[in-house]
Parts: structure tokens; C-alpha cells; sequence
């Protein structure tokens, strides 16, 4: 009776505690129709889409911010990956000379902040707090995405009036991007247990992919499809479409999970077996 009485007082976690008793495809249907419905209501809010893309480098940031809080105050790097920082300040730095040599703009700003951020706390995980990282949980082999990146970027980059290299590098930023994650998920499918601040970073790389991702799928439909052959033609247009997807969807389990140990009032959060 008393569990009955608080679920009507709270409808919101009555109403997560159905969706959690849901078998998986029912989840990830869910998952899409939420992600379509937070589509339209962007589209509707947001007037300049192009503010989207500018608020994911600001979650980003605030993520980054996050880890150096951490860094900080615990004086600890256990359960950050070593190795997704470091592809994280790769596809930076490519980004970031990319567009100092063919679209300065904020974007720059941005991420030169970003990346120098970003160096920081490889220097702070690398140097000074190296004692506390578990090379054996961060095992991740790098080569088996940026080999794959380089690939790609060589066969389907832009076809634009830019230098080939220049747009290779771009290709291959993009592609580096959607995958720079999986070194940090492997981290935490190893230590199975989350301490805040690291669950709180990967939280906020989840949101900024999804804006991101919402900047591109709007400007594409704002358009009405002239930003793709604004692109490039041949297959590059729809490969930057679907890196943005990809890297939406890589972390779009944790954050279910995430979302759920907060709505249950978690401090710590607790991944199943199989997830990420």
C-alpha cells in the first residue's frame, strides 16, 4: 500500500519504473521516439541551429571542466581512460588546424579551449597522478580505430575547392570523433562501478554528441537537403550523417543507465553486464 501511495505522489518514477520492466526492443523503440520527439522540440526552440553545434562544444567543455574538478579535489584518474583522452586531443587538434585553414570562426575558439583543456588532463593522468591509473582496465587498442579512421578518411572525404589533404584531415577528425569514446567505455564495462565524477563527463559527452547530431539531422531538413551537396557529393555527405548518428548511439546505453541511477537516487553508478 505504501509503495502504491508513493509511486501516485510520484508519477515520473512510476512511469521510469514501467520503462525499466521493458524487454530491450521496446527500450530502444522508446529510445528513438524520444530522440525524435527532442528533435522537433529543437527544431521549434532553437531559431539558429547552428547554436546547437555551439552548445555541444560547451557541454563538452563543461565535461572537461568536470574531469579537472576531479582531478583536483580527489587527486586521483581511476576510472578515466587514458587512451580516449588522448584520441579526444587527436581529432581536436585535427579539427582545430583544419579549421584555422579554411573556416575560422567561434568554432575555433572553441575548440583551441577545448583541446588545451583536454592536453591538461593528459598531462595530469600521464605525470602527476600516474600512480592511480589501471593501465590493465584501459586496455583498449587505439589502433583498431584509428586505423579504420584513416582508412575511411582516404577513400570518402570532402570534394570541395579545399587542398586534398586538408580534406582528408577533416575526414578524418570526423570519423576519429564518432569512435574517440570507446577506449573509456571499455574502462567502465572493466570496473563495472562508476564513481560520480567520471559518470557525470561521459553523461555530458553523451548530450553533446546528441546536439551535435540534432545540429546536423535540422540543418539537413532546414535546407532541404542542399547542406549535403553543400558537402561534397559521392558518399561523404551521408558518412558525416552517419558518424554524428553513430557516436549518438555509442553512448546513448550509458546514458539510459545514468539517467536511471539518478532517478533512483545513486550516487554511485552500477552498470549490468553487457552494457557499453
Amino acid at each position: 500500500m505504501a509503495t502504491t501511495r508513493k509511486s501516485r505522489r510520484n508519477p515520473m518514477n512510476a512511469m521510469w519504473g514501467w520503462i525499466t520492466r521493458q524487454p530491450p526492443k521496446v527500450k530502444a523503440f522508446l529510445a528513438v521516439i524520444s530522440g525524435i520527439l527532442a528533435l522537433v522540440i529543437l527544431r521549434f526552440l532553437v531559431h539558429n541551429h547552428d547554436n546547437l553545434f555551439i552548445a555541444a562544444e560547451g557541454i563538452h567543455a563543461v565535461g572537461i571542466a568536470v574531469l579537472i574538478y576531479k582531478l583536483m579535489k580527489e587527486k586521483t584518474c581511476a576510472g578515466l581512460s587514458l587512451k580516449s583522452q588522448e584520441l579526444t586531443a587527436m581529432f581536436l587538434a585535427v579539427r582545430v588546424y583544419c579549421s584555422f585553414v579554411m573556416e575560422y570562426d567561434i568554432h575555433t575558439v572553441l575548440d583551441t579551449a577545448t583541446l588545451a583543456t583536454t592536453l591538461w588532463v593528459i598531462y595530469m593522468i600521464r605525470f602527476k597522478l600516474k600512480a592511480t591509473h589501471v593501465e590493465d582496465l584501459d586496455n583498449f587498442p587505439i589502433h583498431y580505430v584509428v586505423l579504420p579512421c584513416v582508412v575511411l578518411a582516404l577513400a570518402i572525404h570532402p570534394s570541395t575547392h579545399h587542398n586534398i589533404v586538408n580534406r582528408i584531415l577533416w575526414a578524418f577528425c570526423v570519423y576519429l570523433e564518432a569512435v574517440a569514446v570507446l577506449p573509456q567505455l571499455r574502462v567502465m564495462q572493466n570496473t563495472k562501478i562508476i564513481e560520480p565524477f567520471t559518470a557525470h563527463y561521459v553523461f555530458a559527452l553523451g548530450i553533446a554528441r546528441f546536439l551535435s547530431c540534432a545540429h546536423w539531422v535540422l540543418q539537413v531538413l532546414d535546407s532541404r537537403g542542399y547542406l549535403l551537396t553543400a558537402l561534397g557529393h559521392g558518399l561523404w555527405p551521408s558518412m558525416v550523417l552517419l558518424s554524428e548518428i553513430v557516436q549518438t548511439f555509442i553512448l546513448a546505453d550509458f546514458c539510459y543507465y545514468y539517467v536511471k541511477s539518478v532517478v533512483g537516487g545513486q550516487l554511485v553508478l552500477r552498470l549490468p553486464s553487457g552494457v557499453v
